[in-house]
């Protein structure tokens, strides 16, 4: 019975079985790569001529000036990102709740997570021109008599636009995962608890909240495993020399190294480091949602 049960599932395999194989080409085939790492490595010699060198290039990653500048970018960054990123589709979808006309709350829906769909390419150019010295917004704060600000050229404005404009992206689409955790809990508990006196706002603090703990939970613990990546595609995009002190991220940083600067060695080093990191990071948000909301990720 079990065989058959087995054979039956064939055809779902085989629909896995391109995904699969596109992971294994681009995805593990390329980690070989990490063994430059420890080398000195030479493209003209090859990974297995290159000379090897051990924990050097590590060493040097820890030794340099600026590699607490760009892990402190790297960590406010993507904290920010997590944070607001997690409470804004949150209310959001607390908010978006509470709308009894279906036609007003599914425009607004449509309308919050289209951005999402948009490449930072092209969401880059309008932030551009928005944030410009002489864009809508300057021109606003001059209407209010302030002097105009150069944001995307200011070491203290930039990581704020940073995460404020990832989160307008992303908020529409990430409160989706809330909207449908809200539709799970059962309405039986909102008839008890207003039998029972509560509020709209009692309800949201004893019923609403607690209903969808474990899945703020299961999305906080997957992202933990993204603490170190800021964002390179938006970051890349909207960066320049001058706020490379408050900017400048690991993703960033091994770009201008590795293919810039050729340092391909060190680069590697890099990248294996952030790796390993989010790989224990998730790895302790998996024990972590266990112990707190009952539940694994894997």
């Amino acid at each position: 019975m079990d065989m058959k049960k087995r054979g039956g599932q064939l055809e779902y395999h085989l629909m896995l079985a391109p995904g699969m194989l596109f992971l294994l080409i681009f995805s593990f085939i390329p980690m070989f790569g990490i063994i430059m790492a420890f080398e000195d490595y030479i493209p003209a010699k090859g990974i297995f001529g290159s000379e090897w060198v051990g924990l050097e290039n590590f060493k040097y990653m820890l030794e340099i000036p600026d590699s607490m500048k760009i892990l402190r970018n790297t960590l406010v960054i993507a904290v920010g990102k997590i944070i607001l990123g997690t409470l804004v589709p949150i209310i959001f979808a607390l908010l978006l709740n509470e709308i009894r006309i279906k036609w007003a709350k599914k425009s607004i829906q449509t309308i919050v997570y289209l951005p999402n769909f948009l490449s930072w390419a092209v969401l880059a150019a309008v932030f551009i021109n928005i944030f410009d010295y002489y864009g809508p917004v300057n021109n606003f704060l001059q209407a209010l008599g302030h002097k105009p600000i150069l944001f995307l050229g200011s070491n203290e404005w930039f990581r704020s636009i940073i995460v404020s404009t990832d989160v307008w992206k992303g908020f529409g689409y990430g409160a989706i995962v809330y909207l449908a955790a809200l539709t799970g809990i059962d309405p039986g508990l909102y008839e008890a608890s207003s039998m029972d006196g509560a509020n709209r706002f009692k309800q949201l603090v004893h019923v609403t909240l607690p209903g969808i703990l474990p899945t703020i939970m299961l999305i906080t613990a997957l992202n933990l495993g993204n603490i170190l990546n800021a964002g390179f595609d938006q970051i890349f995009a909207l960066y320049n020399p001058i706020v490379y002190e408050t900017g400048d991220v690991i993703d960033t940083y091994v770009y201008r190294v590795g293919l810039l600067g050729q340092q391909y060695s060190f680069a590697t080093a890099i990248g294996l480091l952030k790796s390993v990191v989010s790989c224990v990071l998730i790895l302790s948000a998996n024990e972590l949602s266990k112990k707190l909301a009952n539940m694994r990720i894997f």
